[in-house]
């Protein structure tokens, strides 16, 4: 294992609790969000289910 596997770990069990992008983003020092974005969100699939899921929970709710 590399240094930087356990890197990429970090940073996905940190999306996976949730933490914001910019506060990821500043933490591994990529000077863009895009580049911790496109790296690192589509690791993790189930986060995207959960945040439509959740957007249409609030949409629901709004509509009653």
């Amino acid at each position: 294992m590399r240094l930087h596997d356990l890197r990429h770990g970090a940073v996905t069990m940190a999306l996976a609790a949730h933490v914001d992008l910019p506060v990821i983003q500043d933490q591994v020092g990529h000077a863009s969000i895009v580049l911790t974005a496109d790296t690192y969100t589509s690791v993790l699939p189930e986060l995207q289910h959960e945040a439509a899921r959740a957007t249409a929970r609030l949409v629901m709710s709004a509509a009653r």
